[in-house]
């Protein structure tokens, strides 16, 4: 795989912007955090009903309260996964997340019965799964950056994502440069030499540069930077093949060179889950 510049630099100047996002929402305070990671939340529900749409036309059948009560609900799942920390006036966004969740997936099958004449199964499927995949997801983050969990706090979900964009980014230079075994049809791109290298190039910097900033546990920065890179590859091959499978090239166009949300969460969205479990067997 030849190395193109072009894309090169694209991706470069386009990622300067979203690593200042993405840090002013991770480092700002927990507002920041919950409302960055709320709006990823409906950016990669958006990007993925169409990509079901495309896949099973079927699926364009669902009803509006269907369609958006399914969001909803996965958003109260975050809402769900707060800490004591989040309060609007004297309610906790737990609890909101709890009883707001609760009434949408109760009335979502009878939304079905009112306004669907057939009752299609795997459209509620498809709508479960994404619960699974995206809003589970980003609730075990929220649940991550709680202070009072785990030993490094707030700085875990910054372990996650910076193990994701090394290794990602490591992963494309080195299979430019010596790339020569591919790793899968579902990704033709990507090659076993960059995969490889990326990876141990993640857990590498993540840990020598935690340690330097005084991080005190080694085994969970070595931990975190394995399962992220490693579930992040994985993750990157199912969006894939969901696309391959919808018949597109990117999920979406909100950045330039790196496709739309899911595209550049798709890592994210499977590793955060292993990383939770990881750290909930780590801290029992």
């Amino acid at each position: 795989m030849a190395f193109n510049w072009q894309t090169f630099k694209t991706r470069t100047l386009t990622a300067v912007l979203f690593v200042a996002v993405m840090l002013t929402g991770l480092l700002w305070n927990y507002w920041s955090f919950f409302i960055l990671f709320s709006i990823i939340h409906f950016g990669c529900w958006i990007e993925y009903q169409k990509l079901i749409e495309l896949i099973d036309g079927e699926y364009k059948n669902i009803n509006p309260f269907h369609k958006y009560a399914t969001i909803i609900a996965g958003w109260c799942l975050m809402l769900f996964a707060t800490n004591e920390y989040f309060h609007i006036g004297g309610f906790s966004l737990h609890a909101i997340g709890w009883w707001v969740g609760l009434i949408a997936l109760f009335i979502l099958p009878i939304s079905e019965l009112l306004f669907t004449k057939n009752i299609n199964l795997k459209n509620i499927g498809y709508s479960f799964l994404g619960l699974l995949y995206i809003s589970l997801s980003l609730a075990a983050m929220i649940d991550i950056r709680n202070p009072l969990k785990f030993d490094l706090q707030w700085i875990t979900p910054l372990i996650i994502i910076c193990s994701i964009w090394i290794n990602d980014t490591m992963a494309y230079i080195v299979g430019s440069l010596i790339g020569k075994t591919p790793f899968s049809k579902i990704s033709p791109k990507k090659t076993w030499e960059g995969t490889i290298g990326g990876m141990l190039l993640a857990v590498i910097t993540v840990t020598l540069v935690g340690r330097a900033v005084g991080a005190s546990s080694t085994v969970q920065l070595i931990g975190i930077s394995s399962i992220a890179a490693i579930m992040g590859t994985l993750g990157d091959l199912l969006e894939s093949k969901l696309k391959r499978m919808a018949n597109v090239k990117d999920s979406g166009s909100i950045m330039p060179g790196h496709g739309g949300f899911l595209d550049r969460f798709d890592s994210l969205l499977v590793a955060t889950p292993f990383v939770w479990l990881f750290l909930k067997l780590l801290n029992a």
